[in-house]
């Protein structure tokens, strides 16, 4: 029984995608992440909030766009649970 679980921005900011501009993403399409793992970077206000998966499994889709503001709450990726 695998869930597809949502990952949804904890702050109202900036999405970032990789550590800075260049960079390869944190994360892409088909990565395995672990909990605690960090998959983004939310700006907000001129701090830097690195955002971590709260669980194990696979990106299935990712939902910002770089560089493009995200609401509270807003779903920004899509993880298959691991099992």
């Amino acid at each position: 029984n695998i869930r597809q679980l949502p990952v949804k921005a904890p702050l109202v900011g900036t999405y970032y995608s990789a550590p800075k501009p260049g960079d390869p993403p944190f994360i892409s399409v088909g990565d395995k992440v672990k909990s605690g793992q960090i998959i983004c970077i939310i700006e907000a206000m001129k701090i830097f909030n690195e955002i971590e998966s709260d669980f194990d499994g696979t990106i299935i889709e990712v939902l910002a766009e770089d560089a493009q503001p995200v609401e509270f709450n807003q779903s920004i990726f899509s993880i298959k649970e691991s099992e």
